[in-house]
This record gives C-alpha cells, structure tokens and sequence, in this order.
C-alpha cells in the first residue's frame, strides 16, 4: 500500500536550489533511510515531509489515510529541549496535540493513548519523574513515545541516536527496527550513520548536490554513491 510520495519535488533554501527533481515512493511497512552530507537537503526535505514547507516544484502526494499532521516526529534535540521542565506523561501525552483539534482538553482517548505507549516504551517507572533529570537514552525512549501518540502508520526520526553511548545506540536501533518489522510501522530516519542505515533499513535516500540515489540498501550497496560512503568491514 503506497503511504506517500514524492514526484519530481524540487527545495529552496535561502534561494539556492538544494534538492532537484526528487521522485520516490514510500510503501506501508517501509523502512527508509535518508543520508547525505550536511548542507545536501536532509533538514529541508524532512520539513517538506511534515508539511512544513512547500516544494518549489512538484508535489508530495500522501495516501487518504495520511494527513500532512499524522506524522509522529522525533526531531534533533536542542540544550533547551532536553532541560524541559515536564513529567515523562506530561511530555509522551503532548504527542495528542495535532488530534485535539479546537478542544482546549485532552481527552480520556488521549491520556490512554499516552499511557500505552509509555507501556510500548517500557518507561513505566519513569511515569512521573521529570525529563529533565533523565538521561539522554531514557528521554529518547520518552521522545519516541511522543512520536508514537501522533501517529500508528508513519514515524520520522531525525538522528536519533545524536549524543547516546554506543550500548544505548545499538538499543534505539534494534526499538525502532522491532517497531517497524513487529507493529508495521512505516519508518523514515535520517542519519549520518550509514553502517546502521543500511544494517536495519529496506530502503536508502542518499542526498548529494549532483545527483541523489533511492533504491534498496542492496542496490545502494551496489551503487556508486554506496561504494563511497559505505564501507564493509
């Protein structure tokens, strides 16, 4: 089932053209990967993916069933995010957001919502402990709980293991990956670790000034781009 699309997308920032004629399709059930070095059009293609900002050409097409605010989104982590002066439910329920609409309460679906996935994450104990005195991997188990409360089909993750130890990395790797292959959850990730994309992902978006490359990680290993920036140890 096709969840969304990308045909012949083309992105602007500060009046340079950093992303030209982009077309790829994203299936239910997909893993996909984003690479490429900085300044290449990651952070502007994932703005244009939540709704954020309009291509300059072409058009993202979603399915039906996928609103432009049905994305559940793990963004980057600023100093000022991680010192957030909130309870762990406080924060996972704020994911509810988008699906309030105009009512200024949430509702008993949202606060149930938000109590299983804090299950989902395992982070039960954490409930009522501030964010701010978690640690780094605890409060991405907390941020990805958030994403999970917006949305059941699509997650964006963008560098989610940035800052953690190499143990809570792997940990983070092997959560989103069984929550992709167990719960069918369509994943986009954006990385600068390309081992790990192409270990877990079924599909790669690698983004270059010249030309970008999406396929499967077996034909981007067989790929020039692959053959460059991937190396098998």
């Amino acid at each position: 089932m096709e969840l969304l699309k990308c045909d012949n997308v083309s992105f602007s920032y500060e009046n340079t053209e950093v992303i030209k004629n982009l077309s790829f399709t994203l299936n239910k059930g997909d893993y996909l990967c984003i690479v490429g070095e900085n300044g290449s059009g990651k952070s502007t293609l994932i703005k244009g993916l939540l709704g954020l900002k309009q291509p300059s050409d072409g058009k993202i097409i979603r399915s039906e069933g996928l609103k432009s605010n049905e994305t559940g989104y793990l963004p980057q982590q600023t100093p000022v995010q991680k010192d957030f002066p909130a309870s762990v439910f406080e924060v996972v329920l704020s994911g509810r957001l988008n699906s309030r609409g105009l009512k200024p309460f949430y509702s008993k679906k949202d606060k149930i919502a938000a109590e299983e996935n804090i299950e989902r994450l395992g982070i039960e104990g954490l409930r009522y402990k501030s964010y701010r005195e978690l640690s780094g991997g605890q409060q991405q188990r907390v941020l990805l709980a958030r994403a999970l409360c917006a949305s059941k089909q699509l997650l964006l993750l963008d560098e989610p293991v940035t800052g953690l130890d190499p143990i809570i990395t792997e940990e983070m790797y092997r959560l989103i990956d069984e929550l992709n292959k167990k719960e069918k959850i369509t994943i986009i990730m954006v990385s600068h670790d390309i081992g790990s994309s192409v270990k877990y992902a079924s599909h790669i978006l690698h983004l270059n000034f010249d030309n970008s490359f999406y396929g499967t990680k077996d034909e981007y290993l067989k790929s020039s781009e692959g053959k460059s920036f991937f190396v098998q140890e």
